[in-house]
């Protein structure tokens, strides 16, 4: 995965990490590096988180702790080339982050999208509370027709039991303040996805003896 690349390993996921970890821009990471004596365009990381987020996302999931069987969902919107696109997520009622999922548009089919990862990351959860939101109710019930268990997830909505997912929405939109918002969706899509794993490694949701956030995230790029 690293192969081809002038710089090493090393240098290449601390840039990352930097990124997605800290509320910086590219240009701050590379004054960062700078500072190291490495000598890297901000172009080039965001390149680099652009290629490697989603190989640690996808090893995440591999070795991310089992969440419980109650969920809380919700989703908030992000600013993508001056539109609004909505990112989904859910966590159990400890807050351990179940998934996320960024769509272009908020409706059933992208409730029942987000659904169909969550599930194939997570597997069946027994309960799911949501808001008022129409969308998100048609699509827990597209996706209970489609079970082939006869035990349904059972659908709850309780606005207060939502406090702790809207926090952590609170908190991605806080660590992507600092940019002047994504021009495309796939970039957003990725650089979302590798915030949100830092996220759910300092919640201690990855099993790992190796104590530190950064070392955990390098063995998911490994």
């Amino acid at each position: 995965m690293f192969k081809h690349h002038r710089f090493p390993k090393s240098i290449i996921l601390q840039a990352v990490y930097f990124k997605l970890r800290f509320t910086l821009s590219y240009r701050d990471v590379e004054e960062l590096l700078q500072i190291r004596c490495v000598e890297v365009d901000h172009s080039t990381i965001q390149r680099w988180v652009f290629k490697f987020s989603p190989e640690v996302e996808k090893n995440m999931n591999k070795r991310k702790r089992q969440v419980g069987s109650s969920w809380r969902m919700d989703e908030t919107y992000i600013k993508v080339g001056g539109k609004d696109r909505y990112l989904y997520r859910a966590v159990d009622k400890f807050g351990n982050t179940v998934d996320f999922l960024l769509t272009k548009r908020r409706m059933k089919g992208s409730a029942q999208k987000f659904l169909n990862k969550a599930i194939g990351n997570n597997s069946k959860p027994r309960v799911i509370n949501i808001d008022k939101s129409g969308a998100n109710k048609s699509g827990i019930r597209s996706i209970n027709r489609e079970l082939l268990t006869v035990k349904k997830i059972k659908i709850r909505q309780c606005k207060y039991l939502n406090n702790i997912v809207e926090q952590d929405h609170r908190n991605i939109k806080r660590r992507i303040s600092i940019d002047t918002g994504f021009k495309e969706f796939e970039s957003a899509q990725r650089t979302l996805a590798g915030i949100e794993v830092v996220n759910i490694i300092g919640k201690g949701q990855i099993a790992d003896s190796r104590k530190t956030t950064f070392k955990i995230f390098c063995s998911l790029a490994a």
